[in-house]
Protein backbone atom coordinates (compact mmCIF):
# COMPACT_ATOMS: atom_id res chain seq x y z
CA UNK A 1 0.00 0.00 0.00
CA UNK A 2 1.51 3.51 -0.85
CA UNK A 3 0.21 6.64 1.37
CA UNK A 4 0.38 9.95 -0.16
CA UNK A 5 -0.40 13.16 1.42
CA UNK A 6 -1.81 15.77 -1.37
CA UNK A 7 -1.65 19.19 0.39
CA UNK A 8 -4.73 21.18 -0.69
CA UNK A 9 -8.41 20.56 -1.16
CA UNK A 10 -8.86 22.55 -4.30
CA UNK A 11 -9.11 21.96 -7.58
CA UNK A 12 -5.66 20.81 -8.06
CA UNK A 13 -5.91 18.81 -4.67
CA UNK A 14 -9.10 16.57 -5.40
CA UNK A 15 -8.03 15.83 -9.12
CA UNK A 16 -4.75 14.64 -8.04
CA UNK A 17 -6.31 12.36 -5.41
CA UNK A 18 -8.41 11.09 -8.52
CA UNK A 19 -5.89 10.88 -10.70
CA UNK A 20 -3.58 8.36 -8.01
CA UNK A 21 -6.80 5.93 -6.84
CA UNK A 22 -8.14 5.62 -10.48
CA UNK A 23 -4.71 5.06 -11.42
CA UNK A 24 -3.49 2.35 -8.78
CA UNK A 25 -5.87 0.21 -6.50
CA UNK A 26 -3.27 0.27 -3.91
CA UNK A 27 -2.97 3.88 -2.96
CA UNK A 28 -4.29 5.67 -0.11
CA UNK A 29 -4.60 9.53 -0.06
CA UNK A 30 -4.97 11.74 2.69
CA UNK A 31 -6.08 15.32 1.50
CA UNK A 32 -4.49 18.03 3.90
CA UNK A 33 -5.99 21.30 3.79
CA UNK A 34 -5.55 24.78 6.76
CA UNK A 35 -8.98 25.36 6.41
CA UNK A 36 -11.82 23.43 8.21
CA UNK A 37 -13.85 23.25 4.46
CA UNK A 38 -12.55 21.86 1.48
CA UNK A 39 -12.51 22.68 -2.23
CA UNK A 40 -10.51 25.74 -2.02
CA UNK A 41 -10.81 28.64 -4.36
CA UNK A 42 -14.13 26.48 -5.78
CA UNK A 43 -15.49 27.34 -2.32
CA UNK A 44 -13.74 30.90 -1.70
CA UNK A 45 -12.99 31.92 -5.16
CA UNK A 46 -16.13 31.53 -7.33
CA UNK A 47 -18.36 34.45 -7.46
CA UNK A 48 -21.73 33.53 -5.59
CA UNK A 49 -23.40 34.02 -8.09
CA UNK A 50 -22.31 31.63 -10.09
CA UNK A 51 -23.92 28.28 -9.02
CA UNK A 52 -23.19 26.19 -12.31
CA UNK A 53 -19.12 26.91 -11.39
CA UNK A 54 -20.11 26.31 -8.13
CA UNK A 55 -21.44 23.26 -8.48
CA UNK A 56 -18.50 21.43 -9.51
CA UNK A 57 -18.12 20.97 -5.92
CA UNK A 58 -20.30 17.81 -6.58
CA UNK A 59 -17.80 16.11 -8.86
CA UNK A 60 -14.92 17.46 -6.00
CA UNK A 61 -17.22 15.72 -3.21
CA UNK A 62 -17.15 12.28 -5.08
CA UNK A 63 -13.53 12.21 -4.68
CA UNK A 64 -12.91 13.06 -1.43
CA UNK A 65 -15.58 10.74 -0.44
CA UNK A 66 -13.77 7.83 -2.15
CA UNK A 67 -12.77 4.73 0.11
CA UNK A 68 -9.54 5.36 -0.41
CA UNK A 69 -9.08 8.82 0.42
CA UNK A 70 -9.76 10.78 3.43
CA UNK A 71 -9.99 14.71 3.72
CA UNK A 72 -8.31 15.97 7.02
CA UNK A 73 -9.06 19.71 7.39
CA UNK A 74 -7.68 21.83 10.10
CA UNK A 75 -4.12 20.75 9.35
CA UNK A 76 -1.07 23.91 8.64
CA UNK A 77 1.46 22.61 6.53
CA UNK A 78 4.96 24.83 7.07
CA UNK A 79 5.97 27.01 10.13
CA UNK A 80 3.49 26.58 13.35
CA UNK A 81 2.19 23.41 12.06
CA UNK A 82 3.95 20.34 10.07
CA UNK A 83 6.88 20.87 8.80
CA UNK A 84 7.47 19.73 5.40
CA UNK A 85 10.22 17.18 6.75
CA UNK A 86 7.68 15.70 9.01
CA UNK A 87 5.46 15.07 6.70
CA UNK A 88 8.07 13.03 4.40
CA UNK A 89 8.79 10.89 7.35
CA UNK A 90 4.56 10.02 7.51
CA UNK A 91 3.98 8.78 4.01
CA UNK A 92 5.58 7.38 1.25
CA UNK A 93 4.90 10.76 -1.11
CA UNK A 94 3.24 14.14 -0.71
CA UNK A 95 2.55 16.38 -3.22
CA UNK A 96 1.95 20.01 -2.66
CA UNK A 97 -1.28 21.55 -3.92
CA UNK A 98 -1.36 24.61 -2.62
CA UNK A 99 -2.14 27.58 -5.32
CA UNK A 100 -0.77 30.93 -5.45
CA UNK A 101 -2.21 32.48 -2.06
CA UNK A 102 -1.37 35.99 -2.78
CA UNK A 103 -1.58 38.61 -5.11
CA UNK A 104 0.55 40.87 -7.79
CA UNK A 105 0.95 44.46 -7.03
CA UNK A 106 0.92 47.79 -9.73
CA UNK A 107 4.14 49.16 -7.62
CA UNK A 108 2.82 52.76 -7.97
CA UNK A 109 2.59 55.81 -5.70
CA UNK A 110 -0.71 55.63 -3.20
CA UNK A 111 -1.38 51.83 -3.69
CA UNK A 112 -0.95 51.46 0.37
CA UNK A 113 -3.62 54.17 0.69
CA UNK A 114 -6.62 53.45 2.69
CA UNK A 115 -9.29 52.29 0.02
CA UNK A 116 -7.12 50.12 -2.19
CA UNK A 117 -6.92 46.79 -1.68
CA UNK A 118 -6.56 43.61 -3.73
CA UNK A 119 -9.75 42.19 -5.58
CA UNK A 120 -8.53 38.62 -3.79
CA UNK A 121 -9.16 40.57 -0.51
CA UNK A 122 -12.46 41.69 -1.92
CA UNK A 123 -13.57 38.47 -3.04
CA UNK A 124 -12.17 36.70 0.32
CA UNK A 125 -14.97 38.66 2.40
CA UNK A 126 -18.07 38.65 0.32
CA UNK A 127 -17.20 34.66 -0.16
CA UNK A 128 -17.01 34.33 3.46
CA UNK A 129 -13.24 33.20 4.32
CA UNK A 130 -12.38 32.97 7.67
CA UNK A 131 -9.28 35.04 7.01
CA UNK A 132 -11.51 37.51 5.52
CA UNK A 133 -11.73 40.83 7.88
CA UNK A 134 -14.64 43.46 7.06
CA UNK A 135 -12.37 46.53 6.05
CA UNK A 136 -14.98 48.72 5.22
CA UNK A 137 -14.73 48.21 1.82
CA UNK A 138 -17.50 49.89 0.53
CA UNK A 139 -17.73 53.21 3.46
CA UNK A 140 -18.35 56.22 2.02
CA UNK A 141 -18.02 55.13 -1.70
CA UNK A 142 -19.92 56.22 -4.95
CA UNK A 143 -16.93 55.57 -7.32
CA UNK A 144 -14.84 52.50 -7.59
CA UNK A 145 -12.13 51.75 -9.91
CA UNK A 146 -11.11 48.15 -10.75
CA UNK A 147 -7.48 47.55 -12.22
CA UNK A 148 -7.23 44.41 -14.17
CA UNK A 149 -9.57 43.19 -17.85
CA UNK A 150 -9.39 39.17 -16.19
CA UNK A 151 -12.28 37.04 -15.42
CA UNK A 152 -11.61 38.28 -11.85
CA UNK A 153 -12.14 41.86 -12.39
CA UNK A 154 -15.44 41.22 -14.04
CA UNK A 155 -16.17 39.24 -11.02
CA UNK A 156 -16.15 42.35 -8.17
CA UNK A 157 -17.56 44.74 -10.80
CA UNK A 158 -20.54 42.19 -11.44
CA UNK A 159 -20.56 41.80 -7.34
CA UNK A 160 -20.25 45.82 -7.20
CA UNK A 161 -23.64 46.20 -9.66
CA UNK A 162 -25.57 43.86 -7.38
CA UNK A 163 -28.95 44.24 -5.95
CA UNK A 164 -30.36 42.79 -2.52
CA UNK A 165 -33.08 40.64 -4.61
CA UNK A 166 -29.78 39.27 -6.77
CA UNK A 167 -27.56 38.94 -4.05
CA UNK A 168 -30.31 37.75 -1.59
CA UNK A 169 -30.03 33.59 -3.07
CA UNK A 170 -26.47 33.00 -3.26
CA UNK A 171 -24.60 31.70 -0.26
CA UNK A 172 -23.12 34.99 0.69
CA UNK A 173 -22.67 35.67 4.27
CA UNK A 174 -25.26 37.85 5.83
CA UNK A 175 -23.09 40.88 6.54
CA UNK A 176 -21.22 41.20 2.63
CA UNK A 177 -25.18 40.90 1.23
CA UNK A 178 -25.95 43.60 3.58
CA UNK A 179 -23.25 45.97 3.24
CA UNK A 180 -23.53 45.41 -0.69
CA UNK A 181 -27.68 45.55 -0.93
CA UNK A 182 -26.86 48.91 0.85
CA UNK A 183 -23.73 50.50 -1.33
CA UNK A 184 -23.82 53.76 -2.59
CA UNK A 185 -21.72 53.50 -5.70
CA UNK A 186 -23.05 54.14 -8.66
CA UNK A 187 -19.69 54.57 -11.01
CA UNK A 188 -17.80 51.58 -11.46
CA UNK A 189 -14.30 52.29 -13.64
CA UNK A 190 -12.90 48.38 -14.88
CA UNK A 191 -9.79 49.44 -16.66
CA UNK A 192 -7.22 47.85 -18.66
CA UNK A 193 -3.78 48.99 -19.72
CA UNK A 194 -4.25 47.44 -22.96
CA UNK A 195 -6.93 47.28 -25.66
CA UNK A 196 -10.11 44.90 -26.47
CA UNK A 197 -8.30 42.28 -28.35
CA UNK A 198 -5.82 41.51 -25.52
CA UNK A 199 -8.76 41.51 -22.77
CA UNK A 200 -8.65 38.02 -20.91
CA UNK A 201 -12.19 37.90 -19.78
CA UNK A 202 -14.02 34.68 -21.37
CA UNK A 203 -16.78 36.08 -23.34
CA UNK A 204 -19.72 34.49 -21.01
CA UNK A 205 -18.41 36.65 -18.11
CA UNK A 206 -18.25 39.72 -20.26
CA UNK A 207 -22.01 39.26 -21.79
CA UNK A 208 -23.07 38.88 -18.03
CA UNK A 209 -22.16 42.47 -17.31
CA UNK A 210 -25.01 43.54 -19.86
CA UNK A 211 -28.16 41.37 -18.08
CA UNK A 212 -27.25 43.11 -14.74
CA UNK A 213 -30.70 45.21 -13.85
CA UNK A 214 -30.99 49.19 -13.78
CA UNK A 215 -26.89 48.74 -14.84
CA UNK A 216 -25.60 50.78 -17.82
CA UNK A 217 -22.64 49.61 -19.91
CA UNK A 218 -20.68 52.21 -21.30
CA UNK A 219 -17.71 52.45 -23.92
CA UNK A 220 -16.23 54.90 -26.02
CA UNK A 221 -15.94 53.86 -29.63
CA UNK A 222 -13.19 56.45 -30.15
CA UNK A 223 -10.86 54.42 -27.69
CA UNK A 224 -12.03 50.67 -28.66
CA UNK A 225 -10.77 52.16 -32.31
CA UNK A 226 -7.00 52.77 -31.12
CA UNK A 227 -6.96 49.00 -31.26
CA UNK A 228 -5.81 47.59 -34.48
CA UNK A 229 -7.56 43.96 -33.76
CA UNK A 230 -10.86 46.05 -33.13
CA UNK A 231 -10.81 47.96 -36.12
CA UNK A 232 -10.22 44.33 -38.39
CA UNK A 233 -10.99 41.63 -36.27
CA UNK A 234 -11.05 38.81 -38.55
CA UNK A 235 -7.37 38.02 -37.80
CA UNK A 236 -8.20 37.30 -34.34
CA UNK A 237 -8.55 33.91 -32.54
CA UNK A 238 -12.24 33.37 -32.25
CA UNK A 239 -12.42 33.84 -27.90
CA UNK A 240 -11.24 37.35 -28.80
CA UNK A 241 -13.55 38.17 -32.04
CA UNK A 242 -16.65 37.12 -29.61
CA UNK A 243 -15.00 39.69 -27.29
CA UNK A 244 -14.94 42.55 -29.98
CA UNK A 245 -18.52 41.89 -31.17
CA UNK A 246 -19.82 42.44 -27.32
CA UNK A 247 -17.63 45.70 -26.77
CA UNK A 248 -18.62 46.96 -30.37
CA UNK A 249 -22.74 46.37 -29.71
CA UNK A 250 -22.02 48.53 -26.62
CA UNK A 251 -20.38 50.90 -28.06
CA UNK A 252 -23.15 51.63 -31.00
CA UNK A 253 -25.95 51.49 -27.68
CA UNK A 254 -26.95 54.62 -26.15
CA UNK A 255 -27.14 54.58 -22.42
CA UNK A 256 -30.89 54.48 -20.51
CA UNK A 257 -30.09 56.46 -17.69
CA UNK A 258 -30.00 53.68 -15.37
CA UNK A 259 -28.96 54.27 -11.92
CA UNK A 260 -25.61 52.44 -12.10
CA UNK A 261 -23.01 52.68 -14.95
CA UNK A 262 -19.77 50.06 -15.60
CA UNK A 263 -17.59 52.35 -18.03
CA UNK A 264 -14.91 49.83 -19.78
CA UNK A 265 -12.01 51.56 -20.21
CA UNK A 266 -8.59 50.52 -22.46
CA UNK A 267 -5.24 51.62 -23.22
CA UNK A 268 -5.20 53.34 -19.61
CA UNK A 269 -1.64 52.32 -17.72
CA UNK A 270 -2.10 53.43 -13.36
CA UNK A 271 0.08 55.37 -12.64
CA UNK A 272 -0.99 57.04 -9.24
CA UNK A 273 -3.53 56.79 -6.53
CA UNK A 274 -4.81 59.94 -4.85
CA UNK A 275 -5.51 60.64 -1.65
CA UNK A 276 -7.77 63.03 -0.35
CA UNK A 277 -7.78 63.37 3.71
CA UNK A 278 -5.62 60.27 3.94
CA UNK A 279 -8.05 58.37 2.02
CA UNK A 280 -7.65 56.95 -1.85
CA UNK A 281 -10.21 59.43 -4.38
CA UNK A 282 -8.88 59.08 -7.42
CA UNK A 283 -6.47 57.00 -9.91
CA UNK A 284 -4.25 58.86 -12.34
CA UNK A 285 -3.42 56.84 -15.36
CA UNK A 286 -1.08 57.51 -18.33
CA UNK A 287 -2.80 56.60 -22.03
CA UNK A 288 -1.03 54.01 -23.65
CA UNK A 289 -0.94 53.08 -27.25
CA UNK A 290 -0.05 49.94 -29.22
CA UNK A 291 3.61 50.38 -30.32
CA UNK A 292 3.65 47.92 -33.41
CA UNK A 293 5.20 45.06 -32.07
CA UNK A 294 2.54 43.47 -29.98
CA UNK A 295 3.64 45.54 -26.92
CA UNK A 296 2.87 49.12 -26.10
CA UNK A 297 3.97 52.51 -25.11
CA UNK A 298 3.46 55.10 -22.99
CA UNK A 299 2.25 58.44 -24.63
CA UNK A 300 3.20 60.92 -21.76
CA UNK A 301 -0.85 61.83 -21.69
CA UNK A 302 -2.63 61.52 -18.03
CA UNK A 303 -6.27 61.33 -17.01
CA UNK A 304 -7.87 60.93 -12.97
CA UNK A 305 -10.31 58.88 -12.85
CA UNK A 306 -12.79 59.35 -9.43
CA UNK A 307 -12.88 56.29 -7.44
CA UNK A 308 -13.19 56.33 -2.96
CA UNK A 309 -12.77 52.15 -3.49
CA UNK A 310 -9.50 50.96 -6.00
CA UNK A 311 -9.28 47.13 -6.88
CA UNK A 312 -6.43 45.83 -7.88
CA UNK A 313 -7.16 42.44 -10.37
CA UNK A 314 -3.62 42.01 -12.10
CA UNK A 315 -3.29 38.45 -11.44
CA UNK A 316 -2.43 35.81 -8.39
CA UNK A 317 1.25 35.13 -7.23
CA UNK A 318 2.56 31.48 -5.28
CA UNK A 319 4.39 32.45 -2.12
CA UNK A 320 7.16 30.12 -0.84
CA UNK A 321 6.43 27.35 1.94
CA UNK A 322 9.58 26.50 4.32
CA UNK A 323 10.91 23.39 3.63
CA UNK A 324 10.38 23.99 -0.59
CA UNK A 325 12.45 24.97 -3.11
CA UNK A 326 11.18 28.30 -4.48
CA UNK A 327 11.80 29.92 -7.64
CA UNK A 328 11.25 34.06 -7.07
CA UNK A 329 10.93 35.10 -10.52
CA UNK A 330 7.98 32.50 -11.51
CA UNK A 331 6.57 32.48 -8.36
CA UNK A 332 6.44 28.56 -8.84
CA UNK A 333 8.46 25.46 -7.03
CA UNK A 334 11.07 24.07 -9.53
CA UNK A 335 9.24 20.71 -11.06
CA UNK A 336 9.97 18.14 -13.63
CA UNK A 337 6.16 16.89 -14.64
CA UNK A 338 5.52 17.74 -11.24
CA UNK A 339 8.68 16.02 -9.65
CA UNK A 340 10.13 18.77 -7.22
CA UNK A 341 13.27 19.39 -8.32
CA UNK A 342 16.22 20.89 -5.94
CA UNK A 343 18.99 22.81 -7.67
CA UNK A 344 18.04 20.86 -10.66
CA UNK A 345 18.24 17.26 -8.95
CA UNK A 346 14.77 15.38 -8.62
CA UNK A 347 13.65 15.53 -4.83
CA UNK A 348 11.98 11.71 -4.08
CA UNK A 349 8.68 11.69 -2.97
CA UNK A 350 7.45 15.11 -2.96
CA UNK A 351 5.47 16.39 -6.00
CA UNK A 352 3.34 19.84 -7.02
CA UNK A 353 0.25 20.40 -8.90
CA UNK A 354 -1.84 23.06 -9.70
CA UNK A 355 -0.51 26.85 -9.93
CA UNK A 356 2.78 26.23 -7.50
CA UNK A 357 3.64 23.93 -10.35
CA UNK A 358 2.41 25.81 -13.68
CA UNK A 359 1.94 29.06 -12.48
CA UNK A 360 -1.44 30.70 -12.25
CA UNK A 361 -2.91 29.90 -15.31
CA UNK A 362 -5.87 28.20 -16.95
CA UNK A 363 -9.20 27.76 -16.04
CA UNK A 364 -10.72 25.42 -13.38
CA UNK A 365 -10.30 22.86 -15.33
CA UNK A 366 -6.77 23.03 -16.62
CA UNK A 367 -5.92 21.41 -13.10
CA UNK A 368 -6.77 17.93 -14.09
CA UNK A 369 -4.38 17.41 -17.24
CA UNK A 370 -1.66 19.19 -14.68
CA UNK A 371 -2.65 16.95 -11.66
CA UNK A 372 -2.65 13.57 -13.85
CA UNK A 373 0.89 14.65 -15.03
CA UNK A 374 1.91 14.49 -11.46
CA UNK A 375 0.35 11.94 -10.21
CA UNK A 376 1.47 9.42 -13.60
CA UNK A 377 4.83 10.49 -12.13
CA UNK A 378 4.40 9.80 -8.74
CA UNK A 379 3.16 5.98 -9.74
CA UNK A 380 5.60 5.95 -12.05
CA UNK A 381 8.38 5.98 -8.39
CA UNK A 382 6.40 3.93 -6.69
CA UNK A 383 8.35 1.26 -6.72
CA UNK A 384 10.92 3.04 -4.91
CA UNK A 385 9.09 5.22 -2.56
CA UNK A 386 7.10 1.90 -1.11
CA UNK A 387 10.41 0.57 -0.13
CA UNK A 388 10.27 3.19 2.70
CA UNK A 389 8.29 2.08 5.97
CA UNK A 390 5.19 4.00 7.37
CA UNK A 391 3.03 4.11 9.81
CA UNK A 392 -0.02 2.12 9.17
CA UNK A 393 -2.16 5.40 9.90
CA UNK A 394 -0.43 8.97 10.10
CA UNK A 395 -3.20 10.63 12.16
CA UNK A 396 -1.74 9.57 15.73
CA UNK A 397 1.45 11.49 14.50
CA UNK A 398 -0.06 14.45 12.69
CA UNK A 399 -2.08 14.86 16.28
CA UNK A 400 1.47 14.44 18.63
CA UNK A 401 2.05 17.26 15.69
CA UNK A 402 -0.19 19.52 17.74
CA UNK A 403 -2.79 18.94 14.49
CA UNK A 404 -6.58 18.93 16.00
CA UNK A 405 -7.74 17.38 12.26
CA UNK A 406 -11.40 18.04 11.11
CA UNK A 407 -12.58 15.17 8.80
CA UNK A 408 -15.13 14.46 6.61
CA UNK A 409 -18.18 14.37 9.33
CA UNK A 410 -17.07 17.44 10.86
CA UNK A 411 -17.11 19.13 7.46
CA UNK A 412 -20.68 18.01 6.68
CA UNK A 413 -21.50 19.21 10.04
CA UNK A 414 -20.40 22.75 9.15
CA UNK A 415 -22.58 21.97 6.13
CA UNK A 416 -25.83 21.44 8.57
CA UNK A 417 -24.80 24.65 9.97
CA UNK A 418 -24.66 26.67 7.07
CA UNK A 419 -28.12 25.39 5.92
CA UNK A 420 -29.54 25.87 9.34
CA UNK A 421 -28.49 29.67 9.31
CA UNK A 422 -29.66 30.22 5.56
CA UNK A 423 -32.83 28.88 6.68
CA UNK A 424 -33.12 31.01 10.07
CA UNK A 425 -32.37 34.35 7.70
CA UNK A 426 -35.21 32.92 4.49
CA UNK A 427 -32.34 32.07 2.13
CA UNK A 428 -30.50 29.44 0.74
CA UNK A 429 -27.65 27.41 2.69
CA UNK A 430 -25.67 30.73 4.12
CA UNK A 431 -21.36 30.14 4.93
CA UNK A 432 -20.32 30.37 8.04
CA UNK A 433 -18.19 33.78 7.70
CA UNK A 434 -15.16 33.09 10.30
CA UNK A 435 -12.80 30.57 12.38
CA UNK A 436 -15.06 30.39 15.51
CA UNK A 437 -18.53 29.31 13.99
CA UNK A 438 -16.72 26.93 11.71
CA UNK A 439 -15.27 25.12 14.29
CA UNK A 440 -17.80 24.75 16.18
CA UNK A 441 -19.47 23.53 14.00
CA UNK A 442 -17.19 21.19 13.12
CA UNK A 443 -16.87 19.48 17.15
CA UNK A 444 -20.02 17.84 16.24
CA UNK A 445 -18.40 15.54 14.04
CA UNK A 446 -14.79 15.66 15.17
CA UNK A 447 -12.71 13.06 14.09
Amino acid sequence: MLRVAVVGSGPSGCYTAQSLVQLDSDVHVDVLDRLPCPYGLVRYGVAPDHEKIKSLQTNLRAVLEHDRVRFLGGIQVGPGGVTVARLRELYHAVVYCMGAATDRHLGIPGEDLPGSWSATQFVSWYSAHPDAVDAGFLRNARSAVVVGVGNVAVDVTRMLARGLAELTPTDMPQAALTTLADSRVTEIHMVGRRGPSQVRFTTKELRELGTLPETDVLVDPAELALDPGYTDPSALPAPQRRNVEVLRGWAQTPPTGAPRRIHLRFFLRPAELLAEQGHVCAARFERTAPDGHGGLTGTGRYEVIEGQLVLRSVGYRGVPLEGLPFDPVTATVPNLAGRVLREGVVTPGEYVAGWIKRGPTGVIGTNRPCAKETATSLLEDAPSLASKTVADDPLPALRGEGADPVGWTGWQSIERAEAALGASLGRGMVKLPDWPSLLEAARAGAL
